[in-house]
């Protein structure tokens, strides 16, 4: 990681949403995206050297709320996530999110940052990501089920990133899809809208499935996936929540971040816990096969997973320095003397009542 100013460890640099959106501005939306591939690319080719383990997840009836910690052995970071479908109807984020890097060596956090730009961002390049390396070949349009507040992220991800030209778009509430389309206007995407899931994903080479009811539900079922496609399934991301029928599963080759996540909360819940699925790492290391056959239908389980969020927010802490986006919080203790906190409060004191306070 790149150095940054200021150089007093006890001052950690904070990314608030104002400072990510600047930063996103300055940078360039697809620039950001395609910065963030790169950083992804990198420490899934590293994937061994990270310690793994399946998010930390409080369930309620109303949504979830989580810890996706990670660590390469330098640096650690976690996530605080919630995920709330409820929201919506309330003016309130379905997600949102915060993430923190630390020193290793020393335990000291070395940033703090919003999450929820960040994470719409992370999750759209890992996307793209995937399908660069799964997608038919010559790939140019993406139909794109559920027009919520990832839509635009992953449908300018796969512009950037693979090459898609044309977009396909179906919600179940017009207003979102015409959302969408507003947009995106100008971006260099041809863009249809249409009205069902069946006459979006006719003639497109990738299909993403990114809606946020949490539910057991079938957005697409078996007969409307025909050969030569790869689908790109984001919504399911948790317990009792799917988007696809489990036909259209047993017809896919299929590849997953981390599979003790991914069979409890992506697609292959619904499949025995011995199917076999590829992890997406082992392809782009080369140590497995992705797309064999252009009639394959490739299938990318994505729930999110926490080195995805440590890609991201090492994309960010790297920009801050060029981009001096960030705020300095005095956030670690700093007593003269480490052993004497309680003196270092004591101190506080008189110098408070020396300014009549």
């Amino acid at each position: 990681m790149n150095n940054l100013v200021p150089k007093d460890i006890n001052l950690v640099p904070f990314v608030s949403v104002d400072n990510m959106m600047k930063i996103v501005l300055e940078i360039g939306i697809e620039n950001s995206l395609v910065g963030i591939c790169d950083y992804l690319e990198e420490d899934f080719k590293r994937w061994e050297l990270f310690d793994k383990t399946p998010r930390v997840a409080s369930h309620s009836n109303e949504g979830v709320i989580e810890l996706m910690p990670t660590s390469d052995g330098e640096v650690y970071g976690f996530k605080y996530v919630n995920g709330h479908p409820k929201n919506t109807k309330e003016g309130l984020q379905t997600v949102t999110a915060f993430g923190v890097l630390a020193d290793v060596n020393t335990g000291y956090p070395v940033l703090l940052s919003e999450m929820t730009i960040l994470t719409a961002l992370r999750t759209a390049s890992t996307s793209a990501m995937a399908a660069k390396y799964l997608m038919p070949e010559g790939s140019k349009s993406m139909a794109m089920i559920g027009n919520g507040a990832q839509s635009e992220f992953q449908a300018l991800a796969f512009k950037a990133i693979c090459g898609i030209k044309e977009l396909r778009l179906y919600d179940i509430d017009p207003s979102a899809t015409d959302r969408c389309i507003k947009n995106l206007a100008g971006r260099g995407l041809n863009i249809v809208k249409c009205d069902s899931e069946q006459s979006a994903v006719e003639g497109a080479d990738i299909i993403t499935t990114v809606t946020a009811d949490k539910q057991y539900a079938t957005i697409l079922t078996d007969n409307m996936v025909g050969d030569s496609v790869h689908i790109n399934a984001v919504g399911g991301d948790c317990p009792g929540k799917t988007e696809l029928h489990k036909d259209i599963l047993l017809r896919s080759k299929i590849f997953v971040e981390y599979p003790p996540q991914t069979r409890i909360e992506g697609e292959i819940q619904q499949l025995d816990e011995d199917y076999p699925v590829t992890e997406l790492w082992q392809v782009m290391t080369g140590e497995a096969e992705g797309r064999t056959d252009q009639k394959q239908i490739t299938l990318f389980d994505s729930v999110g997973f926490a080195i995805e969020d440590f890609s991201a927010l090492r994309y960010i802490r790297d920009q801050l320095e060029k981009t001096g986006e960030y705020q300095n919080l005095d956030m670690v203790a700093d007593p003269d003397d480490p052993r004497d906190l309680f003196g270092m409060i004591l101190r506080a004191r008189e110098n408070m009542s020396s300014k009549g306070k």
